[in-house]
């Protein structure tokens, strides 16, 4: 597997060895020792598997307290997937990176806790299966706006579909409760 750091450094692009024939494919989607070596450490608690039609804009979605790291992945379609430094006291606070997951490679993005995470969907429809580190907890389910001005967001489209939560979370200048950033 290979894991490379992405402008955003705690975030990582991680690429799994596909072994492929005539008969289709294989790779390992997860393995601790790996996966640890890569500096992804502790537990995954909670799976989770959305599906989503053409434009759906999830996002962007953190926990605090209780942060959540995620292993995020597509396993059909694609989606432009966004992590977000939402981190008060980061030097990279408010920064962004994106990529484009699909079900085309087997890649996945390591968001750590105290990112905020999205994802619009760019095809017909996408599944998109996350690992967490933490299990939800609807108390500490936080977002801040996917089209903040100040975070900037290039999004692929221009009128999304978002959830009643999606279309009234706050800018994340006045976003009540944020993690703090630890060094």
């Amino acid at each position: 597997m290979k894991v490379t750091p992405t402008d955003l450094p705690e975030v990582l692009l991680i690429e799994p060895k596909l072994h492929g024939d005539s008969r289709g494919f294989f790779y390992e989607s997860f393995q601790s020792l790996r996966y640890a070596e890569a500096g992804i450490l502790g537990t995954f608690v909670q799976d989770n598997h959305s599906r989503s039609v053409r434009s759906t804009l999830r996002g962007l979605h953190f926990q605090e307290p209780r942060a959540q790291g995620k292993l995020v992945q597509v396993l059909r379609g694609a989606v432009y997937d966004v992590a977000v430094d939402v981190r008060r006291g980061s030097p990279r606070f408010g920064k962004w990176v994106a990529i484009e997951l699909s079900d085309a490679s087997p890649n996945q993005l390591w968001i750590p806790p105290g990112f905020a995470h999205g994802f619009c969907v760019l095809s017909e429809s996408a599944d998109f299966f996350y690992k967490c580190t933490e299990l939800y907890a609807p108390e500490c389910d936080r977002s801040v706006a996917w089209n903040d001005p100040a975070i900037g967001i290039p999004w692929p489209l221009t009128e999304p579909l978002l959830s009643a939560k999606d279309r009234a979370a706050p800018r994340l200048a006045d976003a009540p409760v944020l993690p703090a950033f630890t060094g």
